[in-house]
């Protein structure tokens, strides 16, 4: 591959930062989450049948909410959610049939009961699949190989990623992470999965704005409600103190006027159901959130094949860069890495990689500058072996 290019950050105090993370229930990362399900699943039936992964992208899903009717002790959906699956898959080879649409339909619906806990699979949700043979182009493309075996890109494309991580990115995956990770059938029950949090801290000040969708079934009245509203409020305090933010304005369901019986109450925890959409790509990057104060590509990783398409390996390795380099010493205080493919070039050997380093005074630049290319060279290198991380579903990209 060429030569990384390296540069150097002035260290900034931001005076603004906004970090926001779209939750497990959101329409979003809903999407996101059924389209790299569906492509883990036919990598695993690919490989079963044909002994190799075939030409797929999957990575186009959209969310039609439903409608809904939400009460306290009770509530009924009354119009399912709609949810298309698309993309382009390999659905047969030497006589192997692939069975696409029932492995989508099956793939999703299964996310959607082990992930939804208050949200019934098969009478809330309608799965379609749209999901059609890709162009002979691109699967030719898909099975070309460079010199020893290496994969051709099959896009060309933009990877970016950073590390440190800053307090308020870690505290705003833990708040979500936290409520989403209890035991969710007897810890709050009426906490849905539908969770967003936005933190904005200006200066030393920090308000936090979470939006949670409470289920009505859960829930006997409005006291009930208010009383979840506070628990939610008491937790991130707590987190936010342990990521050392000891004094912050917290809000919940900021939209909520009670006296007016205007209040976040859902059937099955999820806006989905009535009051949002979703679609791919519209929420969280490869590292879970929504950072529009650092670098961000606009790909939608989810759902892209992991053994050529650059939009998604590319996003993964640029962070994976930026977070070695960030992390393994003092002397390097902050890691932004940028990496652009170019169709039909091994994915190895990508058009252009450039780091931008920021680092403690004093910090041998020389030095970090080998450093850089020496990671660089080792993560790109080892993009063959990420194909099987992807199908493991170890790699999280949304």
């Amino acid at each position: 591959m060429h030569t990384p290019i390296v540069s150097f950050l002035p260290h900034v105090d931001q005076p603004v930062e906004v970090v926001e993370r779209k939750g497990l229930g959101h329409p979003d990362t809903i999407c996101d989450a059924l389209a790299e399900a569906l492509s883990r699943a036919l990598c695993r039936e690919y490989v079963q049948k044909c002994g190799v992964v075939l030409h797929h992208n999957v990575d186009k899903a959209l969310l039609c909410g439903g409608r809904a009717a939400p009460q306290f002790g009770a509530g009924a959906v009354l119009a399912p959610i709609e949810i298309y699956l698309a993309g382009r898959a390999v659905a047969e080879l030497a006589g192997n049939r692939i069975p696409i649409e029932e492995i989508a339909i099956e793939t999703a619906r299964l996310w959607l009961k082990n992930n939804l806990h208050d949200l019934d699979a098969e009478r809330h949700v309608r799965i379609h699949s749209r999901i059609q043979p890709g162009s002979v182009d691109l699967r030719e493309l898909f099975s070309s190989r460079a010199k020893g075996g290496v994969s051709l890109a099959n896009d060309t494309s933009i990877g970016v990623g950073y590390a440190r991580a800053s307090p308020l990115e870690r505290l705003v995956l833990a708040v979500e992470r936290r409520m989403n990770g209890r035991d969710r059938a007897r810890q709050n029950p009426s906490w849905g999965e539908d969770v967003k949090v936005m933190a904005i801290r200006h200066g030393e000040a920090v308000n936090i704005i979470v939006a949670c969708a409470m289920i009505g079934r859960h829930l006997r009245h409005i006291d009930d409600y208010l009383a979840e509203k506070v628990a939610i409020a008491e937790l991130v305090r707590a987190l936010a103190a342990a990521h050392g933010f000891d004094a912050c304005d917290v809000a919940v369901n900021s939209a909520d006027e009670p006296e007016s019986d205007r209040i976040y109450l859902t059937v099955t925890g999820t806006s989905a159901e009535a009051g949002d959409d979703g679609q791919v790509g519209r929420g969280n990057r490869v590292n879970g959130l929504i950072t529009p104060c650092r670098p961000m590509s606009l790909e939608a990783a989810a759902g892209k094949n992991p053994v050529s398409h650059v939009g998604k390996i590319y996003n993964v390795v640029a962070q994976r860069i930026a977070e070695a380099l960030a992390g393994g010493s003092d002397e390097i205080t902050g890691a932004e890495c940028l990496i652009v493919s170019k169709i039909g070039a091994p994915i190895t050997e990508p058009a252009i990689v450039h780091i931008k380093l920021e680092v403690a005074d004093g910090a041998p630049v020389a030095r970090l500058r080998e450093r850089a290319a020496a990671t660089a060279a080792d993560q790109i290198g080892s993009i063959p072996q990420l194909t099987a991380q992807f199908i493991a579903g170890t790699v999280e990209v949304y």
